[in-house]
């Protein structure tokens, strides 16, 4: 009696661990309303229009999910036109501010709950330079809305870009340990508004790192390749592969767009459009795929002042038409902004995290297709979360000798690194990431001591 006891409690305890472990397995969704699911597309479009902007040939990787909490947080200090150029450049239309904090309040909330394997933070803080200070409405909507953490200082203290600096390191898990070096610091600078994006994903279906191998990629240089023979999310078209590689419940996916042969991620790219990515690259048919996938670590440092004047709202940085009289306690322009951003990529899994600064002026599952995809040329990858298709991050890889894309604000002020009027001794490379033989003549470039591009006059 007491065997059968023990072996029946066994059992339930055994079920119990088995509905608990699927429970957990399954994918978590966000439910959305049809006035929400308007401002995911509108904020997909914003995001394939903000990569195309700024990618260039080179590797890199961008969050336009960051770009989004950072210009939406500021623009709860806007008005009139500058108000309006920010509210359509982020794809939210006549939905205006209240419309884009709500879909940032929503996203703050649900996408770190929604897969306790997968690592989601989303952070936002203010910088203010005294003796100003913020204005009443607005630092009640940065609260409510974004938990943006405040700070008042004097940026001439000789502390405060490292204090920044830190900011940045704690809220990506170390993975961006500076935003700012003495060049680029501004301490005359108004306030510094940021927003910290960090995402750690692990492959639901990992790598055997015992199969990595070094490839040939783009009939180049060898590169560590991984590789898998797995079930997958997988559809093509005249264009493109598409694969989607899930991260622990699989709530959130890494999808890689291959260019067909003769094809490039230009012409990827021109055929993505929010309708695409939320419907036919969301519900992909399962096949057996064998995948191979380059390792991968990538820091871009991304200007963004031209990209976002190109992409609709160029009122913001001009001090004569920018509108934010409502933000602090004096007359308020975008007087320059970027992102920093990183992606580490192997076996195990996904690491990616973007901080984004603006700084104040004064298919149904069949029998299984087989197919090979082998990411062995220049690719594209979406970070997303799957229930509403949000993206993260955007990226495309080149190569591992490819030089990492790097604009900074001393870089807009055509910088020129010479000593006594002769180029100094380094590695220099153009923008396709071919090493010159020559010191270079006048044009961009990019110096292979510190990753940056220089203007050189």
């Amino acid at each position: 009696m007491r065997l059968h006891k023990t072996l029946l409690a066994l059992a339930a305890l055994m079920l119990a661990v088995a509905a608990k472990a699927q429970d957990y397995n399954e994918p978590k969704w966000i439910e959305l309303t049809k006035e929400e699911q308007a401002l995911v597309k509108g904020s997909t479009d914003f995001s394939f229009r903000l990569f195309k902007e700024t990618r260039g040939d080179i590797n890199q990787v961008i969050s336009p999910l960051s770009v989004t909490y950072a210009l939406g947080m500021l623009n709860n200090g806007a008005a009139g036109v500058t108000r309006e150029e920010i509210c359509q450049t982020l794809g939210f239309g006549e939905t205006g501010a209240d419309g884009i904090n709500a879909f940032c309040r929503k996203m703050l909330t649900e996408l770190p709950a929604l897969d306790e394997q997968t690592k989601v933070m989303l952070s936002n803080a203010i910088f203010l330079n005294q003796p100003r200070y913020f204005l009443p409405d607005f630092l009640n909507i940065a609260h409510s809305c974004y938990e943006a953490e405040t700070q008042a200082r004097d940026f001439a203290d000789g502390e405060t870009m490292d204090v920044i600096s830190q900011w940045a390191s704690d809220h990506t898990m170390g993975m961006i340990k500076e935003v700012f070096n003495k060049a680029t610091f501004n301490p005359l600078a108004a306030s510094y508004l940021l927003n910290a994006v960090y995402f750690k994903g692990v492959w639901t279906l990992k790598f055997d790192k015992d199969e990595t191998k070094d490839e040939v990629f783009n009939g180049k240089e060898s590169v560590p390749m991984m590789h898998m023979k797995n079930e997958l999310p997988y559809t093509e078209n005249d264009n493109y592969q598409a694969l989607a590689l899930p991260y622990g419940n699989e709530s959130y996916r890494m999808t890689v767009l291959l260019p067909r042969e003769g094809k490039s991620i230009d012409n990827v790219l021109a055929s993505l459009d929010a309708d695409t990515w939320l419907y036919d690259l969301q519900w992909m048919g399962i096949a057996e795929v064998d995948v191979k996938l380059p390792r991968m670590d990538i820091t871009t440092n991304q200007n963004l002042v031209e990209t976002m004047k190109e992409l609709g709202m160029p009122s913001a940085f001009d001090p004569q038409t920018a509108d934010i009289p409502n933000y602090i306690n004096v007359p308020q322009y975008i007087s320059n902004m970027f992102q920093v951003a990183r992606i580490k990529m192997d076996e195990e899994g996904t690491e990616a995290a973007a901080v984004t600064v603006i700084e104040g002026g004064t298919g149904m599952p069949g029998k299984p297709e087989y197919r090979e995809f082998h990411a062995d040329r220049p690719f594209l990858y979406v970070i997303s979360e799957r229930s509403t298709g949000t993206i993260l991050f955007i990226g495309q890889y080149m190569g591992e000798n490819v030089v990492s894309g790097n604009t900074t604000a001393i870089d807009l002020r055509h910088a020129e690194e010479t000593e006594n009027g002769k180029w100094l001794n380094g590695q220099w490379f153009d923008l396709s990431g071919r090493k010159l033989s020559a010191p270079p003549a006048k044009g961009l470039y990019i110096d292979g001591r510190t990753g940056r591009k220089v203007l050189v006059k």
